[in-house]
């Protein structure tokens, strides 16, 4: 099933497919212009350029793609798109649940990289053996092939994928203050709540605008940003799941539908409906 975006350039569109038994997602789009607003997933993201110049902001650089270059992207890792090019870009995306990634490593000896302290060696690379094995993969999950096709493209692709794995190291973390790590733990046990600044202020003991700033400068995003960001994450995980989108907004913290929809189509180019229609074949 293809969706336009909602973005009124007419050639626009982006398709997804979920593979029911192991949660992981085939996503085909082509853009022009502005794509989407930063965000950032659970899942790690593996992809291929197919067509035109893919240019995105991940781990605080700009990188640039172009055809048959493989994005990979880890979890909790901020990044947005759009095209420098009039033409735009076409690209495929799996996106890969860290359970699942975390079973397949343990396969292969290469132990858990699943969390969000998992990083890829190199944002783009052109190595061929794994654009071949991404391709390969997101044919066999997006274009229903069976399970032994699904289950050998990506074997062979996560043998492929884990020469780029690089497991974080404990000077990764030593950037991020402890009481910037308070904040952050905090955000994300009141994700639900309508949490001020002030409160947030107070629970890690420093004044606001200094809280601010470390906050940004540590993780990438202000407070609010990164609160959106635990919110809408939750929220394609219920809607993927079949949970109503009235039900989802007040079980992730948006005021109500509406307003969970505002920040959906900036950070995936689609209505929640959509997202889930795509995801569930369930109808709104």
């Amino acid at each position: 099933m293809t969706l336009p975006s909602d973005d009124p350039i007419a050639s626009d569109w982006i398709n997804i497919r979920r593979d029911q038994e192991t949660g992981i997602e085939s996503v085909h789009a082509h853009f022009q212009g502005h794509a989407y607003d930063p965000h950032d997933h659970d899942e790690m993201l593996v992809g291929v350029t197919h067509q035109g110049v893919q240019r995105f902001s991940c781990n605080r650089l700009t990188h640039t793609s172009t055809p048959g270059r493989s994005i990979l992207i880890e979890p909790g890792a901020l990044h947005d798109g759009f095209a420098p090019e009039p033409e735009g870009f076409t690209y495929g995306m799996l996106y890969l649940p860290q359970r699942w990634v975390s079973s397949m490593t343990d396969r292969l000896g290469v132990g858990d990289i699943s969390s969000l302290g998992a990083a890829f060696r190199n944002t783009l690379t052109d190595d061929v053996g794994l654009r071949d094995a991404i391709q390969r993969a997101f044919l066999a999950i997006h274009q229903n092939e069976g399970r032994l096709a699904r289950d050998e493209s990506l074997d062979l692709l996560m043998q492929v994928l884990s020469r780029h794995l690089r497991p974080a190291q404990p000077s990764d973390k030593a950037e991020s203050a402890p009481v910037m790590e308070r904040a952050r733990d905090f955000l994300h046990v009141l994700m639900a709540t309508d949490v001020s600044l002030d409160e947030l202020a107070d629970y890690t003991g420093i004044d606001r605008f200094r809280l601010t700033r470390q906050f940004k400068r540590t993780y990438g995003q202000a407070p609010h940003a990164y609160l959106i960001r635990l919110r809408l994450r939750a929220a394609r995980a219920l809607l993927a799941a079949g949970k109503p989108a009235a039900d989802v907004a007040a079980e992730v913290g948006f005021s109500d539908q509406s307003h969970m929809g505002v920040w959906f189509r900036r950070a995936y180019r689609l209505t929640p409906a959509a997202y889930q229609r795509l995801c569930t074949n369930l109808t709104d």
